[in-house]
């Protein structure tokens, strides 16, 4: 990884992981994945927006539920860090360890991606009955709560019912991962609408620490959510989008998504850090001065 070289206790898509006992350094990089692979351009400013847009909302929603957060500056780097301190600026979390859930909290709140496919096929989105009649990226009556598992780099998140949720986790706490992710989101989508953009779905991940359970990971990002220009809104249509759907539309253009992935050109490198960077300045209302 540019600009610093302490190997990562564990790697995600995305992120680095630094094991610091009773505490984690998360490091937001410029990877950028799709369709379950890690493409080999990094998009600049991603990993900073991904840190910046997740520290925004771990504040805005704290009322709602504690979060792992303990620090984002600089001047708290671990010693061993901070002679990366110009690198990591930005886009590192210093946070709590929790024992994670092995959950993916996904939230629809309009029809899209999978769900629709679903949808089109059955009338259900991951097993839940909705109304006849919805179209392409039509509201839903309600967001829905459709857990999934975690998977392995490489492998597909498997959807599953509310009820499977509860045989993996306990019926208790999956009640509990239900409440909190669509509190959380339908706080986050009131703002969202009055910043102008939609949140059309997106994914939590929660832990346990001690007895309590708390926020973690990335939130409400463009890696993690559906983010659509409200502005630009209409039912029956895909949406533009703030998000990595951009990158998604090119590959599913431009490749038949067998083998490795292709380079991304210049300008869809550039037009993807300029979406990353408009969905920061337009859900927080600060200028991006990274």
């Amino acid at each position: 990884m540019p600009g610093i070289d302490i190997k990562p206790d564990a790697q995600g898509k995305v992120r680095d992981l630094y094991d610091l006992g009773d505490k984690l350094l998360l490091v937001a990089t410029d990877r950028i994945s799709a369709f379950d692979y890690i493409l080999p351009d990094e998009i600049p400013y991603k990993g900073i927006v991904l840190t910046q847009i997740s520290c925004f909302w771990l504040d805005y929603l704290s009322d709602i539920v504690e979060n792992h957060l303990i620090s984002a500056d600089v001047a708290d780097l671990p010693e061993q860090f901070k002679p990366y301190a110009d690198y990591l600026r930005g886009r590192f979390m210093l946070v709590r360890k929790a024992n994670m859930f092995p959950i993916e909290c996904i939230v629809r709140g309009y029809l899209a991606g999978s769900g629709l496919a679903e949808y089109e096929q059955n009338g259900t989105v991951c097993g839940i009955e909705l109304p006849a009649g919805l179209v392409n990226s039509s509201k839903l009556p309600e967001p829905i709560f459709t857990p999934s598992t975690k998977a392995e780099i490489g492998d597909h998140d498997e959807n599953i019912s509310f009820e499977r949720c509860a045989q993996i986790i306990g019926e208790n706490d999956a009640a509990a991962l239900r409440y909190l992710s669509l509190a959380v989101y339908e706080k986050a989508r009131d703002h969202a609408e009055k910043q102008g953009i939609i949140i059309a779905d997106t994914k939590f991940e929660f832990g346990r620490l001690g007895d309590d359970i708390i926020l973690a990971d990335e939130v409400l990002t463009p890696d993690s959510s559906r983010f659509w220009p409200g502005d630009d809104y209409q039912p029956g249509r895909s949406q533009a989008s703030y998000d990595k759907q951009f990158v998604r539309d090119w590959l599913s253009a431009n490749w038949d998504k067998t083998g490795e992935p292709p380079h991304l050109p210049d300008d869809i490198i550039q037009k993807t850090s300029e979406k990353y960077i408009q969905a920061y300045e337009t859900i927080t209302g600060r200028t991006f001065d990274f």
